[in-house]
């Protein structure tokens, strides 16, 4: 049986810590602040990255660099036969695309997974391959399943404040002024490749339910209308405040009583448009 290695980037919602436990590799993104560079949970920890943030300094993100990801592949292929290369979504970032031109010089040893997967819905696919892998499945077999899978997912997020999506240029300023006048919140949506918006509401609270009941639909009428849910994972994604998530967990059990809820934190690239105190929620239908 081929060893396997997995990589992904921090888009995935998986720490570094958490990453050494499960046995992959974890590229942390980069971003500029005030002309220096960081890297998400290497010299960049969350509360740093929010406390420059609500600063009102200017946080620009970047692509991993092509160096060090062929430096990564070459020292796994000292041990590993192939390569699961999982970046977040072509759709969202130029990674992807690189990661598979890069790709093609190591003749069939690295896979690069183009599956329109972020945050919380590129974590379930990094796990559904641990368990593909464990199977004895090979690394050209896992990124055809992830891929043909690629679109039963769903993420609904809403944000307290316009102001960092004004500030990472999602919005205009005029549709933020307008926008904070009436007090909106706005729901977005992630349908596989793009981040679009969704519905607005004026509070937090209708804005979840709003999320809720969306994600119902998904599920019901996209994802596992036959189960019902019983086939789906449901995760909650949040910005900063912890507690924002376990509450969401805890209402989000009122529709779905009969499946396990996990949270994690949004990942810093995201964060950075969204602002602190935001929550997502999710859907992805396992692979049978």
């Amino acid at each position: 049986m081929k060893k396997i290695a997995i990589v992904t980037d921090s888009n995935s919602s998986i720490s570094q810590k958490e990453g050494k436990e499960l046995g992959i590799s974890i590229i942390p993104m980069p971003f500029t602040i005030n002309g220096k560079e960081y890297f998400e949970d290497i010299n960049l920890s969350s509360d740093e990255f929010f406390e420059l943030l609500e600063s009102g300094n200017k946080v620009f993100t970047s692509q991993p660099s092509a160096g060090n990801i062929t430096a990564l592949w070459d020292e796994l292929l000292e041990e590993y036969d192939e390569i699961l290369h999982m970046p977040m979504s072509s759709g969202l970032s130029g990674s992807c695309q690189t990661a598979m031109l890069l790709a093609e010089e190591y003749k069939g040893k690295v896979f690069v997974v183009n599956n329109q997967r972020i945050s919380i819905t590129l974590k379930h696919d990094v796990l559904e391959a641990l368990k593909l892998i464990d199977q004895g499945k090979d690394a050209q077999y896992i990124k055809d399943i992830l891929e043909v899978n690629k679109f039963n997912s769903t993420i609904y997020i809403t944000v307290p404040t316009l102001e960092y999506l004004k500030r990472g240029g999602r919005l205009t300023p005029l549709a933020a002024a307008l926008g904070g006048l009436l007090k909106l919140k706005p729901i977005l949506t992630i349908q596989g490749e793009k981040l679009d918006a969704f519905e607005k509401t004026r509070t937090m609270a209708k804005a979840h339910k709003i999320m809720a009941e969306a994600l119902v639909k998904d599920i019901n009428e996209k994802l596992d209308p036959k189960g019902k849910g019983a086939n789906c994972n449901i995760y909650v994604a949040y910005t900063k405040d912890e507690q924002i998530a376990r509450d969401m967990v805890e209402y989000l059990k009122e529709y779905f009583p009969n499946n396990v809820i996990t949270y994690a934190p949004l990942s810093l690239s995201i964060a950075c448009h969204t602002g602190p105190n935001a929550i997502g929620i999710g859907a992805c239908l396992n692979i049978d």
